[in-house]
């Protein structure tokens, strides 16, 4: 597994906002839930649209361009049009800071063929 990435301090997180970083080769989709930071893959499974500017409801994302609905836990679909997982990756506050293990869960069901 790779070392963990530093994406920012978590004051830069506010609750309920998409923020996309580069981690490693590959762009993700941070969000805070509360005072947990989840991580997932940037690129919907469905039609290619970047994440980062999906709307946060809880603990899910919704992708801006069909609506569906993704867990941030578990990157699980929960609504269609998707219905592939989104891969995501660990993350780890630690002294204020937000880090990133650059691994995805799942390899990506559409970019990773």
């Amino acid at each position: 597994m790779s070392a963990p990435i530093d994406v920012g301090a978590l004051e830069d997180f506010p609750a309920g906002e998409a923020i996309v970083a580069e981690v490693g080769d590959t762009m993700v989709c941070l969000a805070r839930v509360d005072d947990d930071v989840f991580a997932v893959h940037n690129t919907c499974t469905h039609a290619l649209e970047g994440m980062g500017g999906g709307y946060v409801d809880g603990d899910c994302i919704e992708c801006p361009r069909h609506g569906a609905l993704f867990s941030l836990r578990t990157g699980e679909a929960m609504t269609p049009p998707a219905t592939k997982a989104l891969p995501t990756f660990p993350v780890d506050v630690r002294d204020g800071r937000v880090l990133v293990t650059p691994t995805p869960s799942i390899p990506h069901p559409i970019l990773d063929r």
